[in-house]
């Protein structure tokens, strides 16, 4: 029984390109976690600088005891929208040199 499971196994893993969807699921959490901190890092302070209020993402609108964190849902949107066009590119890339083979 062990046998047929790995044997199983191993054919799942081979024919349904499970490897390479577990690599593009590693390679893209890599990548989103260097655009993040060259987000936070770099490009973000500079936006800073431009608003003369300083820090955006710790606008919020106060709504009686509560508060709607308007800055962060903005940050968060704009770190999406880099890392989307980011990972984008480069799947575009690896499936034009994909094709070419």
């Amino acid at each position: 029984m062990a046998d047929s499971f790995v044997g199983g196994l191993k054919k799942f893993l081979v024919e349904s390109n499970a490897m390479s969807l577990a690599l593009g699921v590693v390679i893209g959490g890599a990548v989103g976690k260097l655009v993040a901190t060259l987000v936070s890092g770099l490009i973000m302070p500079i936006v800073t600088l431009a608003i003369p209020s300083g820090d955006w993402r710790a606008w919020s609108i106060p709504i009686g005891s509560q508060k709607i964190a308007v800055g962060e849902v903005m940050g968060a949107t704009i770190d999406f929208l880099i890392i989307s066009v980011v990972v984008y590119i480069i799947a575009s890339r690896i499936m034009k040199t994909e094709v070419k083979k």
